[in-house]
């Protein structure tokens, strides 16, 4: 175990840790009035992880390792806690004993980030650090759909009215599916590290469309706060999905990096 892990873990706990939250916090209030205890176990999930950021903040990147090491087990038991909750649910919406202002779309979108969150605390404490090129293609097809769904759900959630801002939705969903296809083809074909610039070209052009549609999103944030435009979009959902935009690009800085050998561990991802 090495600073690396100690630092990737709190990163990857800092940033995840506030999305559960989040979560938790949308999640609630997209229920109706008397869907109470959905609504109460929703919110249990808020101090949970305001706890866990509490803990965050008595670490640092001269931690003891197998401390972080613990840290991530018991974190890794609360995503898979709110994991559990979203999935359970999405199956009462699906047979429709629930009928609430949460898409079905939405509620599996955040379920798969809970996921990837508890997957990423599992690799770290196995040592996984640095990703093989099979690993950064299924890395991007997640982050690929993740900027899809909330394409999408800006285009839903802006009032109809806002027909350019609804239209530019619809046309950044459309580009982030060809690029999800794209992807998912190209995991198929599973290149190797010999064609690192198939996976450099690759890279590159999902970072131009991501830097696009975290710039949609930066200026929908900012009219949204100003109270500029009209929508049902929660002012600190309009930060959430520009954070997770900012983070898509983060990780294909790292993944570049790894390709092009600047990455300081040896242990990869298999």
């Amino acid at each position: 175990m090495t600073n690396s892990f100690v630092s990737r873990s709190l990163d990857e706990i800092r940033f995840w840790s506030r999305i559960m939250k989040e979560h938790a916090l949308f999640l609630s209030l997209g229920f109706n009035y008397d869907d109470e205890q959905l609504i109460q176990e929703a919110k249990q999930f808020i101090p949970l992880f305001e706890r866990i950021e509490e803990q965050l903040s008595r670490f640092s990147i001269n931690s003891d390792p197998q401390q972080i090491v613990q840290f991530n087990n018991q974190v890794y038991q609360a995503a898979v806690s709110i994991y559990a909750y979203k999935r359970k649910v999405l199956g009462l919406t699906l047979q429709c004993k629930v009928r609430s202002n949460n898409y079905a779309l939405l509620i599996d979108h955040t379920s798969r980030e809970a996921a990837y969150f508890a997957n990423r605390l599992k690799e770290l404490n196995e040592g996984k650090l640095v990703p093989l090129p099979t690993a950064i293609i299924k890395e991007n097809v997640f982050f690929l759909k993740i900027m899809a769904d909330h394409a999408k759900f800006i285009g839903h959630l802006l009032d109809p009215s806002e027909r350019k801002l609804v239209e530019q939705a619809r046309d950044f969903s459309h580009d982030f599916d060809q690029l999800l296809y794209q992807a998912i083809d190209l995991d198929s074909m599973r290149p190797q590290s010999e064609t690192a610039p198939i996976l450099d070209q690759f890279l590159d052009q999902n970072r131009v469309s991501v830097v696009s549609l975290r710039n949609f999103k930066k200026t929908a944030r900012d009219l949204i706060e100003a109270c500029r435009i009209k929508s049902n979009i929660h002012p600190l959902l309009a930060d959430h999905v520009f954070r997770e935009a900012e983070r898509f690009l983060f990780i294909i800085d790292m993944f570049e990096a790894s390709l092009t050998g600047k990455a300081s561990s040896n242990v990869r991802v298999e």
